[in-house]
């Protein structure tokens, strides 16, 4: 690769390449050479960005969690409106859209990438997760203050539900359909809700 060449904002090039490569080979293909190479640019510029290639990695998935923001804001904003099956179904599936679902088994397996998460971010260690998960409690929560949800619903119980079990779906059936996704959602919530 050509040496010299400047690269504007390289570390979001950087992260663009590597989600490219993520989602096409997956998360064994990902490696410092895929990255650079996809990003048309020498190793040595990822290395000038990041101490090594983890860090770059942790930095990668922080990025892209916190790319998740907009979506519980919009979920939070929901609250009270429309139905709830409709609004977690729509939330699971953006939650779980296609980055999210290749980022979740590369921090599975790489275990300095869960460190060094846990060490920048507290609970940290599994980001995706923990956002949608922390997404989906206020959800319920403000549900549940509107009257929608039963007051004495156990809303971590039933997060972990959702979160666990909207994953599960959308990671195991890349034909998962919403109707699919909306089923689930309904049986799981169907006895806490209050109409």
């Amino acid at each position: 690769m050509p040496t010299g060449v400047h690269l504007r904002d390289a570390r979001q090039q950087l992260f663009d390449a590597a989600e490219r490569v993520l989602l096409r080979d997956g998360p064994k293909a990902l490696t410092s050479r895929a990255v650079t190479d996809e990003a048309g640019c020498a190793k040595g510029v990822l290395h000038r960005h990041f101490a090594d290639f983890d860090d770059f990695l942790a930095a990668l998935v922080l990025d892209r969690a916190a790319g998740l923001d907009t979506q519980a804001a919009d979920l939070r904003a929901a609250v009270g409106t429309g139905t709830v099956a409709d609004n977690l179904t729509a939330a699971l599936t953006g939650l779980f859209g296609p980055v999210p679902l290749a980022i979740i088994p590369l921090i599975t397996f790489r275990d300095e990438l869960r460190t060094r998460l846990r060490a920048s971010t507290p609970g940290g260690g599994m980001a995706i997760l923990g956002q949608a998960t922390a997404a989906i409690t206020a959800y319920l929560t403000g549900e549940r203050t509107t009257g929608r949800i039963a007051p004495d619903t156990d809303i971590d119980s039933l997060t972990l539900s959702l979160v666990g079990g909207g994953h599960l779906l959308l990671a195991s059936a890349s034909d998962a359909s919403p109707a699919a996704i909306h089923k689930f959602v309904s049986a799981t919530i169907g006895p806490m809700l209050r109409t």
